[in-house]
């Protein structure tokens, strides 16, 4: 669908408090290197990976065990020709108790079909989001890195 923003769902048994606290715990699931706080309203922390990726997150909203929101206030993407595709966007982690188990609900609001780095980032945040994350809020421990990053 034109237009809509790349959202991953699922359920864990897990309390909406430590996934609040794995998903604040970036650097145990998202690889490559991560500089700044990124457990608090207001901070802002830089990803870099290789030279591929750069961006820069401000951590816009903040609701312990709810809601966390980084809005994109710099990117550098080198894999696409217009490399600030990600700068305005919003990446957005929603957590509710559902029934006895917790949802979490990702979204990257802006993310969408029309823009080049939809199918490339799509699977990214896929890997992270449903195996690496899963795996920290579940295990306690992230698989911060993918088959393509191993194999580099």
């Amino acid at each position: 669908m034109p237009g809509k923003d790349l959202t991953i769902t699922y359920t864990v048994d897990q309390t909406p408090e430590e996934v609040f606290a794995a998903v604040n715990d970036v650097r145990g699931w998202w690889s490559g290197a991560i500089d700044g706080p990124t457990d608090r309203l207001g901070a802002e922390f830089t990803y870099h990976y290789q030279t591929l990726h750069r961006s820069v997150q401000r951590i816009t909203e903040w609701e312990p065990g709810r809601k966390v929101v980084w809005h994109i206030v710099d990117a550098h993407l080198s894999f696409v020709k217009d490399p600030r595709e990600w700068v305005g966007t919003d990446v957005v982690f929603e957590i509710r108790p559902k029934g006895t188990k917790t949802e979490l609900r990702f979204t990257h609001v802006g993310l969408v079909p029309s823009i080049e780095c939809y199918g490339g980032c799509s699977d990214a945040w896929g890997f992270y989001i449903r195996d690496s994350l899963k795996a920290r809020i579940t295990t306690g421990k992230g698989q911060a890195t993918t088959k393509a990053e191993a194999d580099a």
